[in-house]
């Protein structure tokens, strides 16, 4: 059985989903790919232990706290290349950012299997457990804010809460300076 709950944040209602046991997902309310993990059948509690240890976590990394994802059972469901990019999300550290290609280098490098830099898009905008698997802190070869399936704005939120100095990087829409 699966279940469901939802909390507010500063950057839009969040929706949290759990086998019972472990997260399995975590996604921005009108995001790209909202709830697409979450089976139809899903029942509501508020009241699951890792609910509350989530939210818990949320809390701390809004308050610009640096919680650990090692914390949280975390089980999001992806294929075996899915599954390899977002455990290097997750060894990303707290304020920094990596590139869509150099990530493709590190899969290419475990796997002996070339791995492109769209491909990995594909993975990081289909990460199941936002913020907490931190795809937010992936950019473009060339310091585009590219790729955010919550948006861009909400990119810049999170990337300027984990202070990361924005000056290097543009918006792919506009082209401009942040």
């Amino acid at each position: 059985m699966f279940y469901f709950t939802c909390c507010p944040s500063p950057v839009g209602r969040l929706l949290l989903a759990s086998d019972g046991m472990n997260l399995t997902g975590l996604w921005i309310k009108n995001q790209k790919y909202y709830a697409d993990t979450l089976p139809a059948d899903a029942m509501e509690n508020d009241d699951l232990p890792v609910f509350k240890k989530t939210e818990d976590w949320l809390v701390r990394y809004f308050q610009g706290q640096k919680p650990k994802t090692e914390e949280l059972p975390l089980v999001p469901y992806g294929g075996k290349f899915r599954q390899s990019v977002w455990k290097i999300l997750c060894e990303i550290p707290y304020g920094q950012t990596i590139t869509y290609g150099n990530i493709a280098r590190k899969i290419t490098e475990i796997s002996g299997k070339r791995a492109s830099a769209q491909a990995v898009g594909g993975a990081v905008g289909h990460n199941p457990v936002s913020i907490i698997i931190p795809c937010h802190r992936v950019v473009g070869a060339r310091g585009s804010l590219t790729g955010y399936a919550a948006g861009l704005d909400v990119k810049i939120k999170l990337l300027a809460l984990e202070g990361v100095d924005m000056s290097g990087f543009f918006s792919p829409q506009k082209g401009t300076a942040l």
